[in-house]
């Protein structure tokens, strides 16, 4: 899919959205191991990254030419802040129908609405790919990112008490929310 959208942060500063391309994987393979360095609420640690930077353009290569998977990169003065993706659940008609959410954004731009606008971004792709449902998990400590999922439209269908098994804290509570598309 490709997308592409300029969208004025809470600090007046310009954000371009823009679908990744091949020519991005060094740079998203970057903000990768910095996003999963700088919290334990991501699904990973950066020693477990199974993509090197030619994997990441690759899979940004996919995503490009796919008529229902993306992953949006959001650059701020040239910087790329944060990604987000939307991909499908499977191939099955019985699941066909759903989509997983992921999103990460550097912790020096965080609260300047970045969140929010990959968030509608991906939102508005997944009803132009015809989803009914997109999906997400999120650490249940995690209430910046509950509280941004709630004003999206997502809502809890469940939580898994031994959701993650972190090297910091020990296990984590994860809640599944979902949002129906119009």
């Amino acid at each position: 899919m490709k997308y592409s959208e300029t969208v004025t942060l809470k600090d007046g500063r310009e954000c371009l959205l823009r679908n990744g391309t091949a020519e991005d994987g060094s740079d998203v393979y970057d903000i990768f191991m910095k996003t999963h360095e700088e919290t334990d609420y991501l699904l990973s640690y950066p020693d477990e990254n199974s993509m090197n930077a030619e994997e990441e353009s690759n899979f940004l290569a996919e995503k490009t030419d796919s008529e229902n998977e993306i992953e949006i990169l959001a650059f701020v003065d040239g910087v790329l802040a944060g990604t987000a993706g939307i991909e499908a659940v499977g191939k099955k008609f019985k699941v066909k129908h759903r989509a997983d959410l992921g999103i990460s954004v550097l912790k020096d731009y965080w609260g300047l609405g970045i969140g929010v606008a990959l968030m509608k971004a991906c939102i508005r792709c997944a009803e132009e790919a015809g989803y009914s449902q997109l999906e997400l998990s999120v650490v249940a400590d995690n209430e910046r990112a509950v509280r941004l999922y709630e004003k999206m439209g997502f809502t809890e269908f469940g939580r898994n008490p031994l959701g993650f098994n972190s090297r910091i804290c020990g296990y984590q509570e994860l809640v599944s929310m979902r949002r129906e598309m119009q």
